[in-house]
């Protein structure tokens, strides 16, 4: 069986991120889920789907929407410090420790 390759995102859960395309474009909305393996993020309230669900004793069933996942080439992360969406760096210190730097201010994010 082949091992899939997972690439290291950027992007973390919990981060504010901003849509840089589609019907969504311009929104500013925290990330509720990371997927390296697919290089995609789900987004809280972006790209909604409808799910129709069979009822169980814990649902009633009928239509949910939920978030989908987007392609992580979609959003951008926004710097907690200077809140603006900014592309973001990789910074290695003397310990060997990786920490993601903002590209506009070189803040640590």
């Amino acid at each position: 069986m082949e091992k899939l390759k997972t690439k290291k995102l950027k992007i973390k859960k919990g981060d504010t991120v901003v849509i840089l395309s589609g019907k969504d474009k311009g929104k500013r909305e925290k990330v509720i889920l990371a997927s390296p393996s697919k290089a995609k993020v789900r987004v809280q309230n972006v790209m909604m789907i409808k799910r129709h669900t069979k009822a169980n004793q814990k649902f009633q069933g009928g239509v949910i929407e939920k978030p989908s996942l987007i392609p992580v080439s979609k959003v951008m992360l926004v710097c907690p410090l200077c809140a603006k969406p900014t592309r973001v760096g990789i910074k290695i210190s003397e310990n060997g420790k990786r920490t993601r730097v903002c590209k506009q201010c070189k803040g640590a994010i």
